[in-house]
């Protein structure tokens, strides 16, 4: 049985488009970079950290597999995270308009003491954005929970200009990597 270590809606709805079952199983893992720990290495770590969370919360079940997922924005080697407030998202937003930045797509596949990892990065660059549209985009509540303050699945993606990569990775769960590690883990034909 597969379990996805993560609350996220916009994984569940990514997972299902691969037409495989699974459940959810809820992680609690701190998502803060330790000191010298490159943005890939950070992604990673937090993904493989909520795989294995999600693999001792299915201890006794022997057909356990699960996976771990992390996605950050990154922009001049600094994780973005998650905005705190409206002010914050405004912020972010500022620093990425005009700019090119990168989103890192960590997936962590853990079937018993076998682990399997894929990482996607795609670079996203923004449109030069005034005050009234970052504004505008900031109030309609989207930027809250999001990495780099924006959804492209959402008006967010009024504000991308170019996208080179993946857009189920920028939105949270790269799908044909995701799809690879299941093929290869025989979770999936």
């Amino acid at each position: 049985m597969l379990y996805l270590a993560s609350q996220s809606p916009r994984r569940r709805e990514l997972l299902t488009q691969l037409g495989v079952p699974f459940e959810i199983v809820t992680v609690a893992v701190p998502e803060v970079p330790q000191v010298r720990e490159s943005p890939r290495e950070y992604v990673s770590r937090v993904a493989r950290d909520k795989a294995r969370a999600g693999l001792a919360a299915c201890k006794g079940m022997a057909d356990a597999v699960v996976l771990g997922a992390d996605t950050e924005v990154v922009l001049d080697d600094e994780v973005f995270g998650k905005p705190r407030d409206a002010h914050a998202a405004a912020a972010m937003l500022h620093r990425l308009s005009g700019r090119a930045h990168e989103v890192v797509s960590t997936v962590w596949l853990l079937k018993g003491r076998r682990e399997r990892t894929a990482t996607c990065v795609s670079q996203v660059r923004f449109a030069e954005l005034d005050q009234a549209t970052i504004a505008a985009y900031v109030a309609t509540g989207e930027s809250m929970g999001k990495a780099g303050a924006y959804a492209i699945q959402g008006r967010g993606a009024a504000l991308i200009e170019h996208l080179d990569g993946s857009y189920s990775g920028v939105m949270g769960l790269p799908l044909f990597e995701t799809a690879a590690l299941l093929h290869e883990a025989r979770v999936i034909v």
